[in-house]
């Protein structure tokens, strides 16, 4: 293999997946370091492509695309500080677009110590009935009951101090369904919303296209780490081998979990190598990883993946209990506004320069629209032991 391939083979496949074009339509330089933001500067806070896509997919324009991103980075610095003041009236927290504001909710019987200490870091403030520890254990005793399959998944609306429940709009009258939701109601305040189909991963048998493959499955390379890159678990096995867009073997899967979780990491090697760029392979600009913040609900996210390319949206939800059509329930996903179609499976989810999570799954595609969930960057690294490769 000549060197300049072995050199794009290297980013292609331990980079973040995101960029994603046909083997064919290579950049010339995938790890040329593009125009990013360093936290502590005044700068340009992304990617000239991450704004582009932003721009396309929000209907924003540039000025408008580069405050969101620095309101969106301001209230995620903010979050932890402003949950630890609010102790245990914490309602949950929000990142609201039309203020540029973060939003955090708390129980009626809060302190007015506690609403000035919540106010004091910068923090909208919204009363809400149900404090998220109540919520949560709530959402649990939902997650112990049997869903059938036109229920397509749950999670704590923080917006709506509530348990969320969406459901198959052709099932909603199914005996199953309807026996679920009363069961859910029992045990939580709950909410109906109708979707239009049930979810599913994006797994994909192997066509033309970017790396990387296990078997005749395609899937779409996640974040580097150190020793390897992060990706979804549905793709493949521990001991699966992987190889790359060529065909030429990447690695070997170390640890895989699908279903309850939906994570895994492949160690590199054969001349692979790891770089901290989301790559946007001439659709965007290649956008560097810098950390792995916590966007917060509200904010605008982009994913990468090797089928669909670059899209953006925004985070709608974070520990959501997904319901496969294939029966696969996976807990603690982030749902996203995000479309994505079949080989984007383990895909980046990026939202400034912070690392987010992998794709899961979803259900829609990138010319009606959809909704997709990612499984969370920083419990893949926990789990495992890794280390996020950042620039």
């Amino acid at each position: 293999m000549r060197r300049s391939r072995l050199r794009h083979l290297g980013l292609a496949g331990l980079l973040v997946l995101g960029s994603l074009t046909a083997v064919g339509t290579l950049p010339a330089s995938a790890a040329e370091a593009p125009t990013t933001h360093s936290p502590s500067s005044s700068e340009q806070p992304a990617s000239a492509g991450l704004l582009d896509a932003m721009q396309r997919d929000f209907g924003l324009t540039r000025a408008e695309a580069e405050d969101r991103l620095a309101a969106e980075r301001d209230a995620t610095g903010i979050e932890p500080a402003a949950r630890r003041a609010a102790g245990n009236a914490f309602g949950g927290s929000w990142f609201d677009a039309d203020a540029g504001r973060l939003t955090v909710a708390l129980t009626s019987d809060a302190a007015p110590s506690t609403l000035r200490a919540v106010r004091a870091t910068g923090a909208e403030v919204r009363t809400v009935e149900h404090s998220a520890q109540q919520l949560d254990a709530a959402k649990a005793r939902v997650d112990r009951l049997d869903a059938p399959a036109g229920v397509s998944s749950w999670r704590v609306d923080q917006a709506t101090n509530k348990v969320v429940v969406d459901v198959v709009a052709a099932e909603r009258a199914d005996n199953d369904v309807q026996s679920f939701l009363k069961q859910a109601r029992e045990a939580a305040p709950v909410t109906v919303r109708t979707v239009p189909s049930a979810p599913q991963t994006f797994a994909a048998g192997t066509v033309g296209g970017d790396p990387y493959y296990t078997g005749n499955v395609r899937c779409s390379i996640g974040f580097s780490v150190h020793g390897g890159f992060v990706t979804a678990g549905h793709c493949g096995r521990a001991g699966a081998g992987v190889s790359g867009w060529d065909r030429s073997y990447i690695g070997t899967f170390q640890g895989s979990s699908f279903p309850d979780n939906d994570y895994a990491w492949v160690s590199v090697g054969s001349g692979w190598w790891t770089v901290p760029v989301v790559l946007g392979w001439g659709t965007v600009s290649d956008q560097l990883v810098r950390g792995s913040n916590v966007a917060p609900v509200g904010a605008s996210i982009c994913r990468s993946g090797s089928t669909t390319h670059w899209h953006c949206g925004t985070v709608l939800a974070h520990n959501e209990t997904v319901n496969y059509s294939d029966g696969s329930v996976v807990h603690q996903l982030t749902k996203t506004s995000v479309c994505a179609e079949g080989g984007d499976s383990g895909g980046s989810f990026i939202s400034g320069d912070q690392a987010q999570g992998v794709t899961s799954g979803g259900w829609g595609n990138c010319s009606s629209g959809g909704e997709t969930w990612y499984q969370p960057v920083n419990e893949i690294l926990n789990r495992y032991g890794l280390t996020l490769h950042t620039a």
